[in-house]
Protein backbone atom coordinates (compact mmCIF):
# COMPACT_ATOMS: atom_id res chain seq x y z
CA UNK A 1 0.00 0.00 0.00
CA UNK A 2 1.12 3.23 -0.83
CA UNK A 3 2.68 5.65 1.91
CA UNK A 4 1.13 9.34 0.96
CA UNK A 5 3.16 12.47 2.85
CA UNK A 6 0.84 15.31 4.16
CA UNK A 7 1.63 17.50 1.08
CA UNK A 8 0.45 14.41 -1.02
CA UNK A 9 -2.79 14.04 0.21
CA UNK A 10 -4.74 15.76 -2.96
CA UNK A 11 -2.44 14.00 -4.93
CA UNK A 12 -3.87 10.52 -3.30
CA UNK A 13 -7.86 11.55 -3.06
CA UNK A 14 -7.13 12.02 -7.22
CA UNK A 15 -5.48 8.85 -7.34
CA UNK A 16 -8.35 7.39 -5.28
CA UNK A 17 -10.74 8.81 -7.41
CA UNK A 18 -8.89 6.91 -10.19
CA UNK A 19 -9.18 4.13 -8.92
CA UNK A 20 -13.59 4.29 -8.07
CA UNK A 21 -13.83 5.28 -11.49
CA UNK A 22 -12.23 2.21 -13.07
CA UNK A 23 -14.29 -0.01 -11.37
CA UNK A 24 -17.18 1.71 -12.06
CA UNK A 25 -15.87 1.36 -16.04
CA UNK A 26 -16.24 4.95 -15.84
CA UNK A 27 -13.61 6.01 -18.90
CA UNK A 28 -14.67 9.14 -19.63
CA UNK A 29 -14.07 10.27 -15.65
CA UNK A 30 -10.17 8.29 -15.70
CA UNK A 31 -9.38 10.35 -18.59
CA UNK A 32 -10.30 13.65 -16.62
CA UNK A 33 -9.42 12.40 -13.27
CA UNK A 34 -5.61 11.61 -14.65
CA UNK A 35 -5.29 14.79 -16.69
CA UNK A 36 -6.24 16.47 -13.29
CA UNK A 37 -3.51 13.96 -11.12
CA UNK A 38 -0.87 15.42 -13.90
CA UNK A 39 -1.43 18.46 -12.96
CA UNK A 40 -1.49 18.24 -9.36
CA UNK A 41 1.16 16.43 -9.42
CA UNK A 42 3.24 19.23 -11.61
CA UNK A 43 2.02 22.09 -8.90
CA UNK A 44 2.93 19.99 -5.93
CA UNK A 45 6.54 18.74 -7.33
CA UNK A 46 7.48 21.63 -8.36
CA UNK A 47 7.33 23.89 -5.53
CA UNK A 48 8.96 21.89 -2.50
CA UNK A 49 10.10 23.31 0.03
CA UNK A 50 13.11 22.23 1.45
CA UNK A 51 11.58 20.32 4.53
CA UNK A 52 9.44 18.49 1.78
CA UNK A 53 12.02 17.46 -0.10
CA UNK A 54 14.24 15.90 3.17
CA UNK A 55 10.70 14.03 4.06
CA UNK A 56 10.73 12.56 0.49
CA UNK A 57 14.93 11.36 0.60
CA UNK A 58 14.18 9.86 3.77
CA UNK A 59 10.56 8.50 2.53
CA UNK A 60 10.54 4.80 3.97
CA UNK A 61 9.17 3.45 0.35
CA UNK A 62 12.32 5.10 -1.36
CA UNK A 63 14.47 2.51 -3.06
CA UNK A 64 17.81 1.42 -1.39
CA UNK A 65 21.66 0.62 -2.33
CA UNK A 66 20.43 -2.96 -2.75
CA UNK A 67 17.30 -1.77 -4.63
CA UNK A 68 19.32 -0.30 -7.27
CA UNK A 69 21.93 -3.00 -7.29
CA UNK A 70 18.94 -5.46 -8.27
CA UNK A 71 17.82 -3.29 -10.75
CA UNK A 72 20.91 -1.82 -12.73
CA UNK A 73 23.60 -5.10 -11.59
CA UNK A 74 23.94 -8.37 -13.33
CA UNK A 75 26.16 -11.26 -13.09
CA UNK A 76 27.27 -9.47 -9.93
CA UNK A 77 28.91 -10.83 -6.53
CA UNK A 78 28.81 -9.89 -2.84
CA UNK A 79 31.86 -8.75 -1.19
CA UNK A 80 32.27 -9.17 2.61
CA UNK A 81 34.12 -8.40 5.11
CA UNK A 82 37.00 -6.16 5.90
CA UNK A 83 39.50 -8.86 6.68
CA UNK A 84 40.27 -6.80 10.58
CA UNK A 85 36.92 -7.53 12.65
CA UNK A 86 33.75 -8.55 11.30
CA UNK A 87 31.42 -8.26 8.36
CA UNK A 88 28.94 -5.02 8.57
CA UNK A 89 25.70 -5.69 7.06
CA UNK A 90 25.29 -1.82 6.97
CA UNK A 91 27.60 -1.46 4.06
CA UNK A 92 27.51 -3.85 0.89
CA UNK A 93 29.68 -4.34 -1.70
CA UNK A 94 29.68 -6.02 -5.45
CA UNK A 95 31.52 -6.76 -8.11
CA UNK A 96 29.41 -6.88 -11.23
CA UNK A 97 28.10 -5.63 -14.72
CA UNK A 98 26.40 -2.41 -15.50
CA UNK A 99 25.33 -2.77 -19.21
CA UNK A 100 28.80 -4.17 -20.45
CA UNK A 101 30.80 -2.12 -17.92
CA UNK A 102 32.42 -4.17 -15.25
CA UNK A 103 32.31 -2.57 -11.91
CA UNK A 104 32.61 -2.23 -8.30
CA UNK A 105 29.61 -0.82 -6.11
CA UNK A 106 29.66 0.25 -2.55
CA UNK A 107 26.39 1.33 -1.51
CA UNK A 108 25.10 2.39 2.26
CA UNK A 109 21.79 0.40 3.34
CA UNK A 110 19.39 0.78 5.64
CA UNK A 111 17.04 -2.13 5.79
CA UNK A 112 12.69 -2.70 5.87
CA UNK A 113 11.36 -4.01 8.08
CA UNK A 114 12.59 -4.05 11.93
CA UNK A 115 14.05 -7.35 11.76
CA UNK A 116 16.53 -5.89 8.49
CA UNK A 117 16.74 -2.73 10.04
CA UNK A 118 18.70 -3.73 12.55
CA UNK A 119 20.77 -6.19 10.32
CA UNK A 120 21.75 -3.00 8.77
CA UNK A 121 22.19 -0.87 11.79
CA UNK A 122 19.35 1.55 10.06
CA UNK A 123 22.05 2.48 7.80
CA UNK A 124 24.92 3.44 10.21
CA UNK A 125 28.32 2.10 9.30
CA UNK A 126 30.75 0.75 11.48
CA UNK A 127 34.49 1.18 11.36
CA UNK A 128 34.92 -2.49 9.98
CA UNK A 129 32.03 -1.10 7.23
CA UNK A 130 34.47 1.76 6.57
CA UNK A 131 37.13 -0.46 6.01
CA UNK A 132 35.17 -3.44 3.86
CA UNK A 133 34.43 -0.47 1.75
CA UNK A 134 38.20 0.71 1.23
CA UNK A 135 39.11 -3.03 0.73
CA UNK A 136 36.39 -2.92 -2.30
CA UNK A 137 37.80 -0.29 -3.55
CA UNK A 138 40.93 -1.05 -3.69
CA UNK A 139 40.01 -4.48 -5.67
CA UNK A 140 38.78 -1.98 -8.13
CA UNK A 141 42.32 -0.15 -8.69
CA UNK A 142 43.48 -3.12 -8.54
CA UNK A 143 41.55 -4.38 -11.90
CA UNK A 144 40.88 -1.08 -13.26
CA UNK A 145 37.32 -0.69 -12.87
CA UNK A 146 35.08 1.63 -13.03
CA UNK A 147 33.61 2.63 -9.09
CA UNK A 148 30.18 3.41 -8.11
CA UNK A 149 29.44 4.80 -4.15
CA UNK A 150 25.68 5.17 -3.26
CA UNK A 151 25.50 7.10 -0.21
CA UNK A 152 22.48 6.92 1.50
CA UNK A 153 22.67 6.90 5.96
CA UNK A 154 21.71 9.34 8.66
CA UNK A 155 25.25 8.88 9.60
CA UNK A 156 28.25 7.34 10.82
CA UNK A 157 27.63 4.78 13.87
CA UNK A 158 28.46 6.76 17.22
CA UNK A 159 28.45 3.56 19.79
CA UNK A 160 30.81 3.32 21.71
CA UNK A 161 32.30 0.01 20.28
CA UNK A 162 32.91 1.67 16.96
CA UNK A 163 34.82 4.69 18.95
CA UNK A 164 37.01 2.17 20.55
CA UNK A 165 37.74 0.31 17.00
CA UNK A 166 38.62 3.68 15.75
CA UNK A 167 34.98 5.64 13.52
CA UNK A 168 37.09 8.23 13.03
CA UNK A 169 40.33 6.94 11.79
CA UNK A 170 38.31 4.64 9.48
CA UNK A 171 36.62 7.65 7.56
CA UNK A 172 39.40 9.83 7.57
CA UNK A 173 41.29 7.07 6.03
CA UNK A 174 38.93 6.29 3.08
CA UNK A 175 39.31 10.07 2.32
CA UNK A 176 42.71 9.76 2.04
CA UNK A 177 42.88 6.48 0.25
CA UNK A 178 39.90 7.77 -1.86
CA UNK A 179 41.15 10.96 -2.62
CA UNK A 180 44.27 9.24 -4.93
CA UNK A 181 42.64 6.03 -6.13
CA UNK A 182 43.39 5.45 -9.37
CA UNK A 183 40.60 4.23 -11.16
CA UNK A 184 37.61 6.40 -12.43
CA UNK A 185 35.05 6.70 -9.28
CA UNK A 186 31.59 8.34 -9.26
CA UNK A 187 29.74 8.70 -6.15
CA UNK A 188 25.61 9.51 -5.69
CA UNK A 189 23.21 10.31 -2.96
CA UNK A 190 20.24 8.62 -3.49
CA UNK A 191 19.03 9.22 -0.31
CA UNK A 192 20.14 11.46 3.35
CA UNK A 193 23.50 11.83 2.89
CA UNK A 194 24.96 12.44 6.69
CA UNK A 195 27.86 13.76 7.90
CA UNK A 196 30.97 11.60 7.57
CA UNK A 197 29.27 8.61 7.21
CA UNK A 198 28.53 10.06 3.61
CA UNK A 199 31.94 11.41 3.05
CA UNK A 200 33.90 8.32 3.61
CA UNK A 201 32.35 6.80 0.16
CA UNK A 202 31.90 10.52 -1.28
CA UNK A 203 35.34 11.52 -2.85
CA UNK A 204 34.90 10.90 -5.53
CA UNK A 205 35.82 12.18 -9.40
CA UNK A 206 31.75 12.88 -9.69
CA UNK A 207 29.79 13.25 -7.26
CA UNK A 208 26.43 13.98 -7.57
CA UNK A 209 22.78 13.69 -6.20
CA UNK A 210 19.61 12.84 -6.82
CA UNK A 211 17.06 15.37 -7.17
CA UNK A 212 14.92 14.35 -4.05
CA UNK A 213 18.39 13.72 -1.56
CA UNK A 214 19.88 15.70 1.04
CA UNK A 215 23.44 16.25 2.17
CA UNK A 216 24.41 17.89 5.33
CA UNK A 217 27.36 18.07 8.41
CA UNK A 218 24.55 17.34 10.60
CA UNK A 219 20.90 16.30 10.64
CA UNK A 220 18.59 18.84 10.77
CA UNK A 221 16.82 17.70 13.99
CA UNK A 222 20.69 17.81 15.62
CA UNK A 223 20.85 21.05 14.06
CA UNK A 224 17.55 22.08 15.81
CA UNK A 225 18.63 20.72 19.10
CA UNK A 226 21.94 22.45 19.49
CA UNK A 227 21.17 25.91 18.02
CA UNK A 228 17.89 26.42 20.10
CA UNK A 229 17.12 22.89 21.99
CA UNK A 230 13.90 22.84 20.11
CA UNK A 231 12.68 19.77 18.00
CA UNK A 232 9.87 22.34 16.80
CA UNK A 233 12.16 24.39 14.91
CA UNK A 234 13.46 21.25 12.94
CA UNK A 235 11.76 22.13 9.71
CA UNK A 236 13.79 26.23 10.28
CA UNK A 237 16.63 24.41 10.84
CA UNK A 238 16.66 22.52 7.24
CA UNK A 239 15.37 25.76 5.10
CA UNK A 240 18.72 27.34 6.77
CA UNK A 241 21.09 24.35 6.15
CA UNK A 242 21.02 24.58 2.26
CA UNK A 243 20.72 20.60 2.45
CA UNK A 244 19.74 20.02 -1.01
CA UNK A 245 20.91 18.90 -4.07
CA UNK A 246 20.01 22.46 -6.00
CA UNK A 247 21.62 24.00 -3.17
CA UNK A 248 24.79 22.12 -3.13
CA UNK A 249 24.93 22.37 -7.19
CA UNK A 250 23.98 25.93 -6.64
CA UNK A 251 27.03 26.25 -4.08
CA UNK A 252 29.24 24.62 -6.40
CA UNK A 253 29.75 21.25 -4.07
CA UNK A 254 28.71 18.51 -6.26
CA UNK A 255 29.46 17.93 -9.91
CA UNK A 256 25.37 17.12 -11.00
CA UNK A 257 21.44 16.76 -10.28
CA UNK A 258 20.23 13.62 -11.38
CA UNK A 259 16.48 14.55 -12.34
CA UNK A 260 14.77 11.23 -10.64
CA UNK A 261 11.03 11.21 -11.81
CA UNK A 262 9.20 14.30 -10.78
CA UNK A 263 6.68 12.49 -8.22
CA UNK A 264 9.59 10.88 -6.68
CA UNK A 265 11.90 7.68 -6.95
CA UNK A 266 9.54 5.72 -4.44
CA UNK A 267 6.81 5.40 -7.16
CA UNK A 268 9.07 5.12 -9.85
CA UNK A 269 11.96 2.89 -8.76
CA UNK A 270 12.72 1.17 -12.33
CA UNK A 271 13.16 4.57 -13.65
CA UNK A 272 15.16 6.22 -11.07
CA UNK A 273 17.32 3.08 -11.63
CA UNK A 274 18.43 4.23 -15.20
CA UNK A 275 19.00 7.47 -14.57
CA UNK A 276 21.61 6.38 -11.98
CA UNK A 277 22.96 3.63 -14.41
CA UNK A 278 23.03 6.28 -17.31
CA UNK A 279 24.31 8.75 -15.75
CA UNK A 280 27.47 6.04 -14.06
CA UNK A 281 28.05 4.68 -17.45
CA UNK A 282 28.39 8.51 -19.21
CA UNK A 283 30.73 9.57 -16.58
CA UNK A 284 33.19 6.73 -17.18
CA UNK A 285 32.87 7.30 -20.73
CA UNK A 286 33.89 11.03 -20.04
CA UNK A 287 36.65 10.03 -17.37
CA UNK A 288 38.47 8.09 -19.88
CA UNK A 289 39.25 10.82 -22.17
CA UNK A 290 41.30 11.71 -19.27
CA UNK A 291 44.61 10.15 -18.34
CA UNK A 292 45.40 8.92 -15.19
CA UNK A 293 47.17 12.02 -14.32
CA UNK A 294 44.31 14.82 -15.81
CA UNK A 295 41.73 13.12 -14.22
CA UNK A 296 43.84 12.78 -10.68
CA UNK A 297 44.61 16.82 -11.18
CA UNK A 298 40.84 17.31 -11.49
CA UNK A 299 39.82 15.28 -8.74
CA UNK A 300 42.59 17.65 -6.04
CA UNK A 301 41.73 20.92 -7.68
CA UNK A 302 37.52 20.29 -7.19
CA UNK A 303 38.60 18.81 -3.35
CA UNK A 304 40.88 21.71 -2.54
CA UNK A 305 38.54 23.85 -4.18
CA UNK A 306 35.70 23.39 -1.61
CA UNK A 307 35.13 26.08 0.30
CA UNK A 308 36.54 29.01 -1.53
CA UNK A 309 34.62 32.09 -1.81
CA UNK A 310 35.02 35.55 -3.08
CA UNK A 311 34.24 39.03 -1.33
Amino acid sequence: MAIYLDFEQKIKNIQEDIISAQVRHDDHAVEILKIALEQEVSKTYKNLSDFQKLQLARHQDRPYALDYINLIMRDKYEIHGDRHFREDAAIICYIGYIGDEKVVVIGEQKGRGTKNKLKRNFGMPHPEGYRKALRAAKMAEKFNLPLLMLIDTPGAYPGLGAEERNQSEAIARNLLELSDLNTQTISIVIGEGGSGGALAIGVADKLAMMRYSVFSVISPEGCSAILWDDPSKVEAATNAMKITSTDLKDLNLIDDVLEEPLIGAHRDKEGSATVIAEYFLSSVKELRTMSDEERLDARYNKLTGVGAYSE
